[in-house]
């Protein structure tokens, strides 16, 4: 009998604790755009024609943590997600406004989510395609100095629509559920022939979601707060048209209340930031692979762990 008690006892402990860990982190925000572009951001490396790329991206994380950054501590927390994107990018070579030449951007995402603890924790959805991105954009011609280019940039209207694998019963899903606004403005500055800096400045708005996840109760619809976010980087060449190496980072920031029924919730707001090393090797003017690795910090409502991404651009 005292053993049944003692069953029952832990088995009710484990529960609370999983309705407490579940609801402590937000995972309000969609998957967006955290490292995955990095070096020469600014322009495509080899002028108008159609590129596809292909990102291989891992990220692993033992800690969840709370609103003030603190480490939740649920016990044997090993969060592991695969993400491929593959991309397909067309940049024409003709002027549509103020000079920037049009082109389109449309990426597939599949992800793998695998999430495990000792008890209690989000569950994750396993494996299947994520939100397509699409995205209008306009690239404008570098700026040439005496040495080469000085200056390049692009503006991108970014789209995510939710084409993804979700199921509300789950917190972790490759899917949002939900259509998100996200544009940005990215530039490359030459500081000289060798030296550049790049960065990529997202804002990010969402719709509703009209299935919320189990955590949200008998919600009826939520709609996850407004962000803005950003990918840096600096390079050197260290050999000329073959190799650069540098830094690189992201930085998360959510700007505004998730809601809930139309009401602002308080304490659910995210934010996280990645910095690392990263390397960028071209095989020739149409082919190029990066690599970037991230280690975060500053995490609230969400994960902390560590970021790997692998990219190959070719142009056709």
């Amino acid at each position: 009998m005292f053993r049944d008690c003692y069953r029952k006892l832990t088995l009710l402990t484990a529960l609370m604790f999983f309705a407490v860990t579940t609801s402590a982190v937000a995972y309000d925000l969609p998957s967006v755009n955290l490292g995955f572009t990095s070096f020469l951001d600014g322009g495509p490396p080899a002028g108008p024609g159609f590129y596809i790329s292909q990102y291989v991206q891992y990220y692993s994380a033992d800690q969840l943590n709370g609103q003030d950054g603190n480490d939740l501590e649920i016990p044997g927390t090993d969060i592991d997600a695969w993400i491929s994107l593959t991309q397909f990018l067309y940049q024409s070579d003709t002027e549509l406004l103020l000079g920037g030449k049009w082109g389109l951007d449309v990426i597939v995402p599949y992800v793998s989510i695998n999430a495990d603890y000792d008890f209690g924790g989000p569950e994750a959805n396993g494996a299947g395609f994520g939100d397509v991105l699409v995205g209008p954009y306009l690239q404008w011609d570098p700026i040439m100095g005496k040495n080469g280019p000085v200056f390049m940039h692009r503006i991108e209207l970014q789209m995510i629509f939710p084409t993804g694998k979700y199921d509300a019963n789950k917190e972790l899903n490759p899917g949002s559920n939900f259509f998100s606004f996200n544009p940005y403005w990215s530039g490359t500055l030459f500081i000289t022939p060798r030296w550049t800096v790049s960065t990529r400045l997202h804002y990010l708005w969402n719709a509703e979601n009209d299935d919320p996840n189990r955590g949200f109760g008998a919600a009826s619809d939520t709609q996850a707060g407004q962000a803005i976010h950003a990918n840096f980087a600096s390079a050197y060449e260290v050999i000329p048209k073959m190799l650069r190496v540098g830094v690189n980072g992201y930085y998360l920031k959510q700007i505004s209340d998730t809601k809930v029924n139309g009401n602002s919730v308080p304490d659910r707001r995210e934010q996280v930031l990645g910095i690392g090393p990263g390397a960028l090797f071209s095989f020739s003017q149409e082919s190029h692979l990066f690599f970037n690795l991230y280690f975060e910090s500053s995490a609230e409502n969400r994960p902390e762990g560590t970021r790997s991404v692998l990219r190959f651009v070719y142009h056709f």
